[in-house]
């Protein structure tokens, strides 16, 4: 997931566009995937996604907030889980809860997190993690939630390990946008990504 320094979460009404989608970023470089479990069809998705995609490619589950969800979603073949906040315990996979104040990130990274979500982190901004990286330098945080294409070279610039990126990146492509269009936004990302690395 931190290779990849871009996490695409795909959301969707319906997972049926993921493998699609899922082809398109791969091939411009993006290796880590988010699959929400708000999209209809989305364990069936990551399954199908492990078997399409190469062993490089990491998938995981987004939006897992009960125990039920987890067990679920690992036997379907997530490599990570992701919550909105923190609501599980410890898991047979890496599991990145969300968090957002100070205390919510030291007491996720304290409970032994590898990764801490921070979300929403659109409107806090990069300033805020580079802040909040200055009492909390152990601390590994991936930014999520209304971050744009053009913001991602600052987050990781500020500290991020990754950025998640959902409509920003997806768009449309999973209800039947364009896949083109989708390939140019993947590109950009995963050279947002080498800009700010190199």
């Amino acid at each position: 997931m931190a290779a990849s320094g871009v996490v695409a979460v795909l959301r969707a009404p319906s997972a049926d566009g993921f493998a699609a989608v899922a082809d398109v970023l791969v091939a411009a470089g993006v290796t880590a995937l988010e699959i929400t479990l708000t999209s209809a069809g989305a364990l069936e998705a990551i399954g199908g996604l492990r078997r399409q995609l190469p062993e490089t490619v990491v998938i995981g589950a987004g939006t897992v907030l009960t125990e039920d969800d987890a067990k679920a979603s690992i036997d379907a073949g997530a490599s990570f889980l992701v919550a909105p906040v923190s609501v599980l315990g410890p898991q047979p996979v890496p599991f990145y809860p969300g968090a957002f104040t100070p205390t919510e990130v030291y007491t996720a990274h304290r409970a032994g997190a590898p990764v801490i979500k921070l979300f929403p982190a659109g409107g806090l901004g990069p300033g805020y993690l580079k802040d909040l990286r200055g009492p909390l330098p152990d601390v590994r945080i991936m930014p999520t939630g209304g971050i744009g294409l053009d913001d991602i070279s600052q987050w990781l610039t500020a500290g991020a390990v990754a950025v998640g990126l959902g409509g920003p990146l997806i768009g449309d492509a999973a209800t039947g946008g364009s896949l083109t269009a989708l390939a140019a936004r993947a590109r950009h990302a995963v050279d947002a990504v080498a800009f700010a690395r190199s």
